[in-house]
C-alpha cells in the first residue's frame, strides 16, 4: 500500500479577500468527492496545473469531517497490531497545527485529541467484550525537534541538556529516542492535562505570516499495549506536526528566527530529497542527514502512513504552494509495507532446583586439582595434618615484602620470582595454576641473568663514542662509493623529444594558418550581415593560406554567382564597402590562447572552410546537442525558376522517401514527415507542390533547406 496523501485547503482569514484565491479543488469524475487540486501556471495564467491525490478537502471542511474520513477507519488497524503514522506537511501559515492540535472548543479539536478519544473508546470496548480478559494500557511520549536537537516535552525545560537526547537504532530497524520519558494515560482527562502542559514547553514565536508559528517539529507517540493471558501485543500511533517552510524575505525574521528557519528548511529539504530518492528507486536514501527524517523513516516503516497536505488558497503563496504540491505528488508513489507487530508471549519465571528448605546442604569436598601456585607444597602439608579444617582452594597473598637475593636498581616495576618456575608433575599434589591466579611468567633470559653475577653497566660516554664511530664508518663508505650514472633515455622518450622540437620549429607556420583563419572569420561575419562583396573579398584573401581547399573554392563560386544574380535582378551595380585587411574581426574569447599551435597537420588539412551547416574552424570542436541555426532565405536568392526547380518539385511530388532522402539537407525523419504532410494536409489541392514558395511554407522545410536541396541538384549536374 502506498502512502495516503490528502490535501486540505484552509479557509480565508479576516484580512484576506476572495479575489486572491487561485487554488481550487476539482473532481475527475462528476458527482464524486474532490480529489484534484488545480492551480494556475505562474508564468502563464491561462494554463492550469492539476495534481491528483487520494482526497481533497475544500475550505468548508470541518475538523470532524476530516478525522472521520481519514483517521477514524485506521484506529481498528492500530488495535490489530499495525503502526499508524499521521503527519501534516505544508508552508508556514497554512493551518498544520490547527489540523493536528485544533482549538479549545469541542468542535475545533484536531486530529490528535480525536485520535486519543477514539483509542480510549475502543480500549474500553475491547475490555468489556472480553469480560476483563484483555487489558489495554495506553502510554504517551511527546518530544520536539528544535534546531535539529531532540527535547522531551513531558519534562520541564530546566532539565534539558544543550545537546538534547540522542537517537538510537534498534535491532528491528526502528529509530528511537534514548532517554525519552513515557507517561501512562488512563483516560482522555489525563491526556488533556499532559498534552496542555507539554505544549507550553514547545517553542513557538510570532512572524509576519503567522502570529503563533511553530519553531520545531512536534511528535506525539501513543503506545497501545494489549495483554490477553500470556500474549502481549504492542502497536504505536505517531502524530507529527511538522514546522512549515519559510521564505525569510516574506517573514522578516530576526537573528534568532533566522537560525530556526534555517534548521526547519534544511530538515524539510532533506525530507523532499528522501521522497525524490524513494520515488526514483535509488539505493541510497539520505535519511541520516536530518533527525526528523530518521525518526519519520518514510517508506522504511511498516504500517499505515497518512500525509495531510495543508494549502493556502492565496496568490501570495503561489510558488510555495506549487512546490508543496510537487513534493506531495511524488510522496503518494512511496510504497509502505502493512505488517502487523508480532505477539510476545510472557515467559513463566524459571524455578531453581538448588533452592528450597527441604534440600540439605552438602559438605564441602576437597578439590583434587586446585589451581594454586603453591599446589605441591600446600597439598603435601595438608595431607600430613589432621583434617580438622577444610583445605584452602585459593592462595592468600600477604603484605610482607620478600627480600630480593640481588638488588637491582633498574626495572623495578617487573616482579621477579626468587627461583625459576617449574611445572609441577602429575605426581605432585597440585596442578598447573589457572589464568586468574597464575603469576607473570619470567623469561629464561631474565632467570639466567639473575643467576649470573652482576656486570658493570656501560656509561653514557661509551655509548656516545660507539654511535659516533658507527656513523663515521657509514659516511666513509658512502663517500668511497662510485657515483651512480644517470639513467639512459629510452627510445620512446627520445622520439617524443624530437617530435616536440619539430612542433616548436613549426610554430611560425602555425602563425600563418591563424592569419588565414582570421580572414575566414571576417568573411563569415560579412556573409551573415549580407555583405556578399566583402565576404567574397575575404574568401579570396584566405585562399592562399588554404590551397586546394574544395569547400573554399565552392563558396567563392557561389558568392560570385549570387552577386551576379543580385546585380541582374536589381539592374544596378550594387557595390558594398570592402573592409580593410587591418580591420580586426569580432572574435569570441578563447579560454586557451595556445589552442591554434596544438593543431596537427592532419586536422588542419581535413578542416572544412566556412561551411554554412557546420562551421568547423581548425582547433574548434563541435558542441554536442546544439543544432546550427538555419539562415533565412533572402528574397534575392540565387534559386531561379527553371529545369532544376522543376526537377526538385518532381522529386518532392513523387512522395518517394528514398528519392527525397537523396536530396541534400533532407534526412530520413524530415523526408517521412514531408511525405506524411503531403498525404494528409494537401489532398485538397491534388497533393502537389507547384512552386518553391509553396514548398518553403511546409513544416520542417524553410528557405535554407530548399536552398540546400537546390544546390545539391546543381552540384550533381541536374539540368
Amino acid at each position: 500500500m502506498s502512502v495516503r496523501v490528502v490535501a486540505r485547503i484552509r479557509p480565508l482569514l479576516e484580512k484576506e479577500a476572495d479575489k486572491d484565491i487561485i487554488v481550487r479543488p476539482a473532481s475527475n469524475n462528476d458527482g464524486e468527492s474532490s480529489n484534484v487540486v488545480k492551480i494556475p501556471n505562474p508564468r502563464n495564467e491561462s494554463e492550469e496545473f492539476s495534481f491528483t491525490f487520494n482526497s481533497v478537502y475544500d475550505q468548508s471542511t470541518t475538523q470532524e469531517e476530516l478525522f472521520t474520513s481519514e483517521v477514524a477507519p485506521h484506529i481498528k488497524s492500530l488495535f490489530l497490531g499495525l503502526d499508524v503514522t499521521i503527519f501534516a506537511y505544508g508552508v508556514t501559515g497554512t493551518g498544520k497545527t490547527h489540523t493536528m492540535r485544533g482549538g479549545l472548543k469541542l468542535a475545533d479539536r484536531g486530529v490528535i485529541p480525536r485520535l486519543l478519544s477514539g483509542v480510549f473508546r475502543r480500549a474500553k470496548k475491547i475490555t468489556k467484550d472480553s469480560n476483563g480478559g484483555t487489558t489495554v494500557v495506553v502510554a504517551l511520549s511527546y518530544y520536539e525537534i528544535y534546531n535539529d536537537k531532540v527535547f522531551d516535552l513531558l519534562e520541564p525545560v530546566e532539565k534539558r541538556t544543550p545537546s538534547g537526547l540522542p537517537l538510537r537504532a534498534e535491532a528491528n530497524g526502528k529509530t528511537v529516542v534514548a532517554g525519552l520519558s513515557e507517561r501512562p494515560c488512563q483516560d482522555l482527562k489525563d491526556f488533556e492535562q499532559l498534552y496542555i502542559e507539554a505544549n507550553t514547553n514547545r517553542v513557538t514565536a510570532a512572524t509576519k505570516l503567522n502570529a503563533h508559528s511553530s519553531r520545531s517539529h512536534a511528535i506525539l507517540r501513543v503506545k497501545v499495549t494489549q495483554t490477553t493471558g500470556d500474549m502481549v501485543r504492542e502497536s504505536t500511533a505517531s502524530a507529527i506536526d511538522l514546522a512549515g517552510s519559510e521564505d525569510n524575505r516574506r517573514t522578516d525574521n530576526g537573528k534568532e528566527r533566522l537560525v530556526e528557519s534555517a534548521a526547519i528548511n534544511k530538515s524539510l529539504f532533506v525530507l523532499s530529497q528522501c521522497i525524490d530518492a524513494i520515488s526514483r528507486g535509488e539505493r541510497r536514501i539520505p535519511f541520516r542527514e536530518s533527525k526528523m527524517t530518521r525518526i519519520l523513516s518514510l517508506g522504511q516503516n511498516n504500517g499505515i502512513t497518512i500525509m495531510i497536505l495543508n494549502l493556502a488558497p492565496l496568490r501570495s503563496y503561489h510558488l510555495d504552494t506549487l512546490s508543496s504540491l510537487n513534493v506531495s505528488s511524488r510522496a503518494k508513489r512511496i510504497e509502505v509495507r502493512e505488517i502487523e507487530n508480532e505477539i510476545v508471549y510472557k515467559q513463566p519465571p524459571r524455578s531453581t532446583t538448588t533452592s528450597g528448605s527441604n534440600i540439605t546442604r552438602q559438605p564441602l569436598r576437597p578439590l583434587a586439582n586446585v589451581h594454586n601456585i603453591n599446589a605441591g607444597v600446600a597439598a603435601a602439608a595438608a595431607a600430613s595434618k589432621p583434617a580438622d579444617r577444610p583445605v584452602k582452594a585459593f592462595s592468600v597473598y600477604t603484605d610482607k615484602v620478600k627480600a630480593a637475593t640481588t638488588p637491582r636498581p633498574a626495572n623495578t616495576a617487573v616482579k621477579r620470582s626468587p627461583k625459576p618456575h617449574k611445572r609441577p608433575s602429575d605426581s605432585d599434589g597440585g596442578s598447573r595454576p589457572s589464568k586468574i591466579t597464575r603469576p607473570e611468567l619470567v623469561r629464561p633470559t631474565a632467570v639466567s641473568r639473575q643467576l649470573k653475577p652482576s656486570q658493570p653497566s656501560i656509561s653514557a660516554d661509551q655509548i656516545e663514542a660507539m654511535v659516533e664511530k658507527k656513523v663515521s664508518e657509514i659516511l666513509a663508505a658512502r663517500s668511497q662509493s662510485a657515483p651512480v650514472p644517470p639513467p639512459e633515455l629510452s627510445d620512446e622518450v627520445k622520439r617524443r623529444l624530437e617530435a616536440l622540437e619539430r612542433r616548436i620549429d613549426d610554430g611560425r607556420h602555425d602563425d600563418t594558418r591563424s592569419e588565414g583563419l582570421r580572414f575566414l572569420l571576417m568573411a563569415r561575419q560579412h556573409k551573415e550581415r549580407g555583405e556578399n562583396v566583402s565576404a567574397l573579398k575575404m574568401y579570396e584573401m584566405a585562399l592562399p593560406y588554404f590551397p586546394g581547399q574544395s569547400k573554399l573554392l565552392g563558396k567563392i563560386e557561389k558568392l560570385r554567382a549570387r552577386i551576379a544574380a543580385d546585380r541582374e535582378n536589381a539592374g544596378i551595380d550594387n557595390t558594398e564597402p570592402v573592409v580593410a585587411i587591418s580591420e580586426k574581426p569580432i572574435e569570441k574569447k578563447v579560454k586557451n590562447p595556445g589552442r591554434w599551435s596544438r593543431v596537427d597537420e592532419d586536422a588542419f588539412n581535413g578542416a572544412e572552410a566556412d561551411d554554412d551547416d557546420d562551421e568547423s574552424y581548425v582547433g574548434k570542436s563541435k558542441s554536442k546537442g546544439k543544432k546550427p541555426k538555419a539562415a533565412k532565405m533572402d528574397p534575392g536568392s540565387v534559386i531561379d525558376e527553371g529545369p532544376i526547380s522543376e526537377a526538385l518539385l518532381d522529386i518532392i511530388n513523387s512522395r518517394d522517401v528514398s528519392m527525397i532522402m537523396g536530396l541534400q539537407g533532407l534526412g530520413p525523419k524530415k523526408a517521412r514527415d514531408l511525405v506524411q504532410h503531403l498525404e494528409t494536409r494537401w489532398e485538397e489541392d491534388g497533393g502537389r507542390v507547384e512552386t518553391l514558395v509553396q514548398l518553403r511554407t511546409m513544416p520542417g522545410m524553410g528557405g535554407r533547406t530548399v536552398e540546400r536541396a537546390y544546390e545539391g541538384l546543381v552540384a550533381g549536374g541536374v539540368c
